[in-house]
C-alpha cells in the first residue's frame, strides 16, 4: 500500500467512526428505556445527546482544524470516541450516559470537517474525488457494521447493551495509533507554519515521480494562495449576494433529516418490532439496512458525475415518496409483511439521492472565500434537524399512529421534489468559478 493510500484510508477511518457511533445506539435504546424508566422525552433526549454533540462539533470543527492542524485534530477526534465508547457502556446513570453520548457527538461533527479536508489537501487532483470519497463510504460500512454487531452481541446477557456501545473503543484506539503515523497536511504547513521544506517533503511522498520543480511549482502556487487569502479582509457570511447558496445549503440540509432517515436508522429495531418482528429477527433486519445502506452508496458514488446532482436528487426523491407512502399504508392497512422492503428501498432511495449528493452539493455551491463556513453552516443545519427528529420521534410513534408519522415523512419528500425541480442547481461538470457566477448576485 502506498503511503497517500494509508493517509486517506487512515483519515477516512473517522468516517466510519461516525457511522458506528450513530447507529450502534440503535441496538440499545429501548434496553436504557426500561433500565432507567424513562419517560419519552428524556429517551429521546439521551439518544439524541450525541446529534447535540455533532451540531457544537459541527460548528467548532473548523477551529482546532486551523488552530492545531489536521493531524492533531484528527487523533483526537479518535480520543473523543474511545472516551465516548468508555463512558457509555459504564455509564451508572442517564446523565451520565447523556455526557458520553455527547462528547462522542462532538467527535462526530468535528470529523465531517476535518477528515474530508485532509484527504482533499493531501490528494493530487486527479485522484481527489475517489480518495475523498473514501469518507463517505466507510460511514455507510461503519453503519453496516454496527448493525451487524449489535445483532451479534444481542445473545450475551443482560448487559448486552454495554457491550454494544463499549465495542466501538477498539476501533476507535486503532484509529487513535494510526494517526500518529499520517503526516500534517502541506497546506497547513505552508499557510500556518510557513514550513516549506517540510511540506515538499511530504508532497514528493505523495506523487514520487514528480520532479523537485514541479514541486517547487506547487508550494509556490499553494504559498502563493495563502498570502492571497490572508491579505483580505474578512468579509461577513451573511449577505445578500449569498442568498442563493446559503438557502440551498440550508433546504438541502433540512429535507434531508425530514426524510426520517435518522429516525429510521436510530430506531431500526423498533420498527421492525412494530410489525410484529421478535427483537432477535428486528436485529438482523437492521443489519439489512447497513447492507442495502453501503452497496447503494456505491451506485451513487458511481452515478454522481455522470448523471448529474439534480438527476440524484430527483431518483431518490421519488424512491422516498414510493418507499414511505407503501410503509404508511402497510401499519394502516395492517400489511406489515412489506414493511422491511420499502424500509429497504427507503435506504437505497436514500443511499442514491441525499446521502450521495449533500456533502459534495454543498462543498461546490460556495464561493471559495466562503466555503468552509459555507460547509459549517450547511453541516449544523443538518445535525441540528438530525438531534431534533431523534429527540421527538419517540414521542411522536406515540403521540400519533406510525401511519400518520410516516406520511408526514412522504409529504416533506414531495416538497423536496418540487423543490429540486423549482430551485436546484445541476453542478456536474461545472467549475467552481462558473457556479460561482451562476449563484452569486453581483457585489
Amino acid at each position: 500500500m502506498n503511503k497517500l493510500l494509508f493517509w486517506s484510508i487512515t483519515s477516512a477511518l473517522a468516517g466510519f467512526l461516525f457511522g458506528f457511533d450513530t447507529v450502534v445506539i440503535s441496538g440499545a435504546e429501548q434496553r436504557i428505556q426500561e433500565l432507567w424508566g424513562l419517560s419519552d422525552m428524556l429517551h429521546g433526549f439521551a439518544i439524541g445527546a450525541a446529534l447535540y454533540g455533532t451540531v457544537i462539533g459541527a460548528l467548532i470543527g473548523g477551529w482546532p482544524t486551523d488552530r492545531f492542524g489536521r493531524k492533531q485534530t484528527l487523533l483526537w477526534i479518535g480520543v473523543l470516541y474511545l472516551v465516548s465508547a468508555i463512558g457509555s457502556a459504564l455509564a451508572p446513570d442517564v446523565y451520565s450516559f447523556i455526557a458520553a453520548r455527547f462528547i462522542g457527538g462532538l467527535g462526530v461533527g468535528i470529523s465531517t470537517i476535518a477528515a474530508p479536508l485532509y484527504i482533499s489537501e493531501i490528494a493530487p487532483a486527479d485522484k481527489r474525488g475517489r480518495l475523498t470519497g473514501m469518507f463517505q463510504f466507510n460511514i455507510v460500512f461503519g453503519i453496516l457494521i454496527a448493525f451487524l454487531s449489535n445483532a451479534l452481541i444481542s445473545d450475551v446477557g443482560e448487559d448486552a447493551w454495554r457491550w454494544m456501545l463499549g465495542v466501538e473503543a477498539f476501533p476507535a484506539l486503532v484509529y487513535a495509533l494510526m494517526c500518529r503515523f499520517i503526516p500534517e497536511s502541506p497546506r497547513w504547513l505552508i499557510g500556518n507554519r510557513g514550513d516549506r521544506e517540510e511540506a515538499s517533503r511530504i508532497l514528493r511522498e505523495v506523487d514520487p515521480s514528480a520532479s523537485a520543480e514541479s514541486v517547487d511549482l506547487l508550494v509556490d502556487e499553494i504559498q502563493q494562495h495563502y498570502h492571497q487569502q490572508t491579505s483580505r479582509v474578512r468579509r461577513p457570511f451573511w449577505v445578500k449576494k449569498l442568498k442563493a447558496p446559503i438557502l440551498l445549503a440550508l433546504l438541502i440540509a433540512f429535507f434531508n433529516q425530514l426524510s426520517g432517515i435518522n429516525a429510521i436508522l436510530y430506531f431500526a429495531p423498533r420498527i421492525f418490532e412494530m410489525t410484529g418482528l421478535g427483537e432477535k429477527a428486528a436485529l438482523l433486519q437492521s443489519t439489512g439496512i447497513g447492507v442495502t445502506n453501503l452497496v447503494f452508496t456505491f451506485v451513487g458514488l458511481w452515478m454522481i458525475d455522470r448523471m448529474g446532482r439534480r438527476v440524484l436528487l430527483y431518483i431518490g426523491s421519488v424512491g422516498y415518496i414510493l418507499s414511505l407512502g407503501l410503509v404508511a399504508w402497510a401499519f394502516q392497512s395492517e400489511h406489515y409483511s412489506i414493511v422491511p422492503a420499502c424500509i429497504f428501498a427507503f435506504i437505497a432511495a436514500h443511499a442514491i439521492g441525499q446521502g450521495a449528493v449533500i456533502w459534495v452539493f454543498i462543498a461546490e455551491i460556495f464561493p471559495n472565500e466562503y466555503r468552509a463556513r459555507g460547509q459549517s453552516l450547511g453541516c449544523s443545519t443538518h445535525w441540528v434537524f438530525a438531534a431534533l427528529l431523534t429527540t421527538f420521534f419517540p414521542k411522536m410513534v406515540t403521540a400519533f399512529a406510525p401511519a400518520t408519522v410516516f406520511a408526514f415523512f412522504a409529504g416533506m419528500m414531495v416538497l423536496q421534489l418540487i423543490w429540486v425541480w423549482l430551485m436546484v442547481p445541476e453542478t456536474k461538470g461545472i467549475s467552481l468559478e462558473s457556479l460561482e457566477d451562476d449563484l452569486v448576485a453581483e457585489r
